[in-house]
This record gives C-alpha cells, structure tokens and sequence, in this order.
C-alpha cells in the first residue's frame, strides 16, 4: 500500500513518466501501471505449481480421503499416514512429506472434511452451572516421576477452578474431590455437567437417560445438587472445563512439577488454583476472584457433614500377619486369626482393633501386593531373631529408605559382640524402642554412638533417655559414660547402676563403673 503509494506521488508530483517511476523505485513498469490504475493493490492468488513427482499418486491419496468419509472420527488417515503408506505401497514414488500434507489439506477442504462447526454462546447464571472432568499429568514426587490423575471443577460463571490430584481416578477419589471442591468454592453448584464417567454412569442410555451408580446417586442427594451428561463423543458440550484444562496446563504443569509426595503436591496446586483468582477472563470486568466472591452468595449451603467415602471391611489377619482388601495384603501388629476394621479410604488403609488405630498405610492401586512394615513384626522377630535378616518387612524398608546404613554397622557391631542370634536380638530390642521415640530419634542415636566409637545396644538406650533426666552434664562426662559400655559384655545391672550415677551426677572415669 505504502509502495503504490509512493508511485503515485512520483508519477504525479516528480519525474512523471512510467519508465522513471520504475527505475526509481526498482520495479517493473507492469507495477507502476497498476499502481496509477488503482490506489489499493489487487490480491492475486499465487500460481499453482505442476507437481509432477505427485500428479502418479493423486488417485491413491483422494481414494484414502473418500474412505475415510465413512470411518469412524479417529480412524481415519492423517497426512502422515497417508505418507507412510505412499513409502510402503508406491516405493518408486519420491514425493516429500510436506508435499503430501499440503495436498492432502486441500483436497480435506474441497471434501468439506476440515469444516469448522459453528456453536451458540452460552450464558450462565451465578452459581447456575460448573462442569467437572479428569485429566492426567505427570508430577515428580521424591524421586520418580508419576502419571496422576487430576480432578478438575470450573465454575461456568465466575471462571474459578479447583484442580487436586489422585495416583488412580476412583470413585472413592471422584466423590472426595467434589467435597474438596465444594469447600474451596464455599457452596454447592445447582447443576454439575460431566462426561460419561464410570464413577457416575453405570449404562448410557437413548437420548440424555442414564443408569447411574447407586453411590453417585446418594451422594448427589447427599449435597442436593443436579447432575447432566454429555451426548458421548460430544466433549464440546463441556467446553468451558476442556479450555481450563489446557491453559491450567500450560501455565502451572510446565515445567514439571516437583513434591515430596502427593499432599505437597496438591498445596501446590491449591497456590496455582490460588493465583489464576488474579486473572481477568475476556469479557468479563471483574477478576475471578472477585466473581467467585459474588457467585458464593448465590451457591447451595454447604451440608453440615461430608458423606461418608470410607470403604469399612472386617477382614482377619491370616498366619503372615496380614489383612486382605481389594486383593492386596497390609501387616497389621495383631494375632493371627483376629477380626479386624479395615476403612479403606482413596490415599490410605487404616486398620482399627477395639477401637483403637493399629495401622496406617497408603492406599496400593496396584494387584495382589504385599504392603509390609517392620515395626508391626518386631513382637514376633523377637522369639524369631534369625528371620529378620531376610524378611520382606526389612526389605521394603531398605527400598523406601527407612533403614539408614548406620543400622546395618551397628548389627556388625553387635554381632561381633554378642553373636549373631544375640545380636540381632540386641537390634530388634532397638527397634523396639523407636515405636516409643520415633525411629528419626533412635537413628540420630545409633549414629551418635558409632561416632563415639561405641558399639553397644545399652549405649543406644542410654542417648535416647538422656534428655529425659533432670539436669545436662558435660559431653566429657556422657563420653566417659559411655565408655563404660564398652567392657565386655555389660549387664542390665551395670546399666541401671550408670542411670542411678548420671542422676546423682557421679562422675564416671574410663572402664567400669566405679
């Protein structure tokens, strides 16, 4: 524009001729021509050009597109497919991929196969409408990178979103989220649209009937809320949660996350849900946060009390010390052939004996695994010594990072000292004591008397106790102390004398007790 522009001042007001206009401004005459003609230049499509190497296998590829008109949506051929084929079927054909893709665009669109669809706006009323989905992202928890299931809930008038995060998208997790959610947006939406979810759809139905899950049921009665479903393969009718999805992606799942474990997780996710209050959505005047402020006046009271999501079952402990729930097996610190309550939630197992909690695990999603811990067979590795070191318990704890190196010096140790069935007894003794002060305590405690240079199980004792008596002594003193352990092979005897000197605050001197 600014060119034809110029060509015309020059012919007009400078050298006024064509030939001088054009070698002026560097262009052909034809161009001048134009340009003293019209002030707006012409749009002339760009010549087609001859595609010799394609003209042999245009055929093939428009039979693959008319086909294609009868295949289900997602099996059809994509460019690169067609490509492919063209490389397997028609070797002798060396046309480029990007040929090919431009020509199958164009044909796509002569068929009418790339033609766009045309949707109606939609308005909602405050605390009308939110829409709910699942979505997978992958998360680095300790160590390991984890594809998650994501649960997602978006208001359709305010824009406000609530996303958190499950290692398995069940139906225990589907109901805790929407909770969760209702919580964070501090009422209950009237109307809660979803896709056909087996957590809620047992059998799609003709037209909009469904069969729904008898737990869907109670709980939506439980919250009084509606719910509706979208027309199967349609995930349009649900596009205010897909668009949500994307751009919660984009903006808090890149780069990867990373938490120690899926609660942080999830606080992470809350600060993102959080942050996106800031935003201002197109055509909106206010921010989300301030809309959520005044859909929450206009949203359904909360329910004094959640509904119950707890899977309760009363299982007996079988001869390994284990209960069975959804075919995985958890230790339990309990009798072999006792009933048990297990309350199986969507992050954990806990199992309850006269009304007390015994146990806690987290929830295996996986099958016919064994999810063991230590401290639940310490009463019987007692009486049974010589089946720790190649129990399953020891060796899931070594997995997860629980039992620390130093434990494995200080059993050389006792072994050395006592003898190996002594000695491993003189650790589970140990053991015993860290479900009494934490076994973070009775590992700083281990490793306090390894740099010591002491080896004895009595010496342990000892470091974890101290704090407990009345008053501090000098480190010389603790030192000499417990320097007393280590003549051969003290007694409880001698330990209760070095309590009854460290309480009177004697002074202790290498060697035995005096």
């Amino acid at each position: 524009m600014e060119l034809f522009e110029q060509i015309r001042r020059e012919y007009e007001f400078g050298v006024g001729t064509i030939q001088g206009v054009a070698r002026k401004f560097g262009v052909h005459r034809r161009m001048v021509r134009e340009a003293l003609a019209e002030a707006i230049p012409v749009h002339k499509p760009p010549p087609e050009r001859p595609r010799p190497r394609l003209e042999p296998v245009g055929g093939f590829i428009e039979d693959f597109l008319v086909a294609d008109q009868k295949a289900p949506r997602k099996q059809r051929h994509t460019a690169h497919r067609i490509y492919t084929r063209l490389q397997q079927e028609h070797p002798q054909c060396k046309v480029a991929e990007s040929t090919v893709r431009r020509y199958v665009r164009e044909r796509k669109l002569a068929l009418g196969m790339l033609a766009g669809e045309t949707f109606v706006p939609q308005s909602y009323p405050w605390g009308s409408e939110a829409q709910v989905d699942w979505y997978e992202a992958d998360a680095d928890l300790g160590d390991k990178r984890q594809t998650l299931q994501v649960f997602v809930m978006r208001s359709m008038a305010s824009a406000g979103a609530f996303h958190c995060s499950y290692y398995r998208a069940t139906q225990q997790a589907f109901l805790e989220a929407h909770q969760l959610a209702f919580r964070y947006f501090g009422g209950v939406f009237r109307r809660l649209r979803y896709d056909n979810l087996s957590s809620a759809v047992k059998r799609v139905l003709r037209g909009s009937r469904r069969e729904e899950t008898q737990r869907f049921i109670a709980f939506r009665s439980h919250w009084q809320f509606q719910s509706e479903f979208c027309t199967p393969a349609e995930a349009h009718e649900k596009g205010g949660v897909e668009n949500e999805v994307g751009t919660f992606r984009r903006n808090h799942w890149v780069p990867v996350p990373k938490a120690r474990d899926l609660a942080d997780l999830d606080v992470q996710l809350l600060q993102a849900c959080r942050e996106d209050e800031a935003r201002v959505i197109a055509g909106h005047d206010q921010t989300v946060g301030s809309a959520m402020l005044i859909e929450r006046g206009y949203l359904l009271p909360l329910a004094e009390d959640d509904f119950e999501l707890v899977e309760v079952s009363f299982p007996k402990v079988n001869n390994l010390g284990q209960i069975k729930a959804h075919t995985n097996a958890y230790s339990v610190p309990v009798s072999a052939g006792v009933v048990v309550e297990a309350k199986l939630s969507s992050a954990t197992l806990e199992a309850w004996h006269e009304g007390k909690c015994v146990a806690t695990h987290e929830r295996c999603y996986g099958r016919h695994q064994e999810i063991l811990n230590l401290e639940h067979y310490l009463d019987v590795l007692e009486d049974k010594p010589g089946a720790l070191l190649g129990s399953k318990p020891l060796a899931q704890w070594r997995k997860v990072g629980r039992w620390p190196a130093s434990y494995d010096h200080f059993w050389e140790h006792l072994n050395e000292r006592y003898g190996r069935h002594k000695g491993t007894k003189e650790l589970i003794g140990l053991l015993q004591l860290g479900r009494v002060y934490g076994q973070e305590k009775l590992r700083v405690a281990v490793e306090e008397a390894l740099a010591l240079g002491c080896g004895d199980s009595a010496a342990v004792r000892y470091l974890l106790t101290a704090s407990q008596l009345e008053r501090d002594v000098p480190m010389s003193l603790v030192v000499g102390k417990l320097a007393a352990f280590e003549r051969p092979l003290p007694t409880v005897t001698d330990y209760d004398q070095l309590l009854g000197i460290r309480s009177a605050g004697a002074e202790v001197v290498g060697g035995p007790v005096r």
